[in-house]
């Protein structure tokens, strides 16, 4: 089983790792950060290091520490809207891109 683990991280690695780079260089962008949660991943960190210099495209990556979750960022917004008396109905939908300046109206 730990074998299994660690070829489904490889291989979600890879491809990770790829698309990121491959696409920086398509659009000519030298530079990229990797944030969130994922980027606390200790291979997945070795791997960007590796690549990146490599092809010679500069990756930002924070201390683990400044790793965090994003669902640790999403909770603070809605205790936040929540504290100001701002609530939604239980029949809410998951939006997964939901745009910026919808939330940016509850402030007024």
């Amino acid at each position: 089983m730990p074998d299994v683990a660690a070829s489904y991280q490889e291989a979600i690695i890879d491809v990770l790792v790829e698309k990121t780079l491959k696409g920086a260089e398509m659009h000519s962008i030298p530079r990229i950060v990797v944030c969130g949660g994922v980027a606390s991943n200790s291979r997945l960190r070795e791997r960007f290091a590796e690549e990146s210099r490599i092809r010679g495209i500069n990756v930002h990556i924070p201390p683990p520490i400044l790793c965090t979750d994003n669902a640790a960022m999403i909770a603070v917004v809605g205790w936040h809207l929540l504290t100001r008396g701002l609530r939604d109905s239980l029949d809410l939908n998951a939006v997964s891109r939901w745009p910026l300046d919808s939330l940016l109206k509850h402030d007024s």
